[in-house]
């Protein structure tokens, strides 16, 4: 089977990639970039573990093709914050004891983003809608929807000083 070279933005980086057709866009992201923070949980889109942004929307890159992403800009969890100064979101995840085991955390934390970003001020329902794609099996969601709510006000009081 002929690779197909895939040419996108990865976290701000330029990257260059020759896959096979079938491959998924979180096998090439895992794999080949070596971007292990995007998890493989169910390989069905059910548990929102593979979550990144493509183009700046939340995706379950199981979902997508290594190919389809081609011309695209990809933002995975290790492009959100910055070492040593975590991004308001991963913060609050910290801060409001949003995660147990962590699997699930790197999707919960892209899709947070993702509704922040497009809603500064998101209610409790709003981000339960959200995150309703991601499956947390140890926190009961509580701290999670307290992180978001957290981590909204944060980057709202940001925006308002800057």
């Amino acid at each position: 089977m002929a690779e197909l070279h895939v040419a996108l933005e990865v976290n701000g980086e330029h990257r260059e990639v020759d896959v096979e057709p079938r491959t998924l866009l979180v096998t090439m992201l895992r794999e080949d970039l070596e971007l292990t923070g995007t998890h493989v949980g169910c390989d069905t889109s059910q548990c929102g573990a593979c979550t990144v942004h493509v183009d700046g929307r939340a995706v379950k890159s199981c979902t997508v093709l290594a190919a389809q992403a081609d011309g695209t800009s990809v933002t995975t969890i290790e492009g959100l914050g910055q070492v040593g100064s975590l991004h308001p979101i991963q913060q609050a995840f910290w801060d409001k004891h949003g995660l147990q085991c962590g699997f699930c955390t790197p999707g919960m934390i892209m899709a947070a983003a993702d509704l922040v970003a497009r809603n500064p001020d998101p209610s409790e329902a709003e981000i339960r809608h959200a995150i309703a794609g991601n499956i947390c099996r140890c926190t009961g969601y509580h701290n999670i929807v307290a992180a978001v709510r957290e981590a909204a006000a944060v980057m709202r009081g940001a925006a308002a000083s800057a």
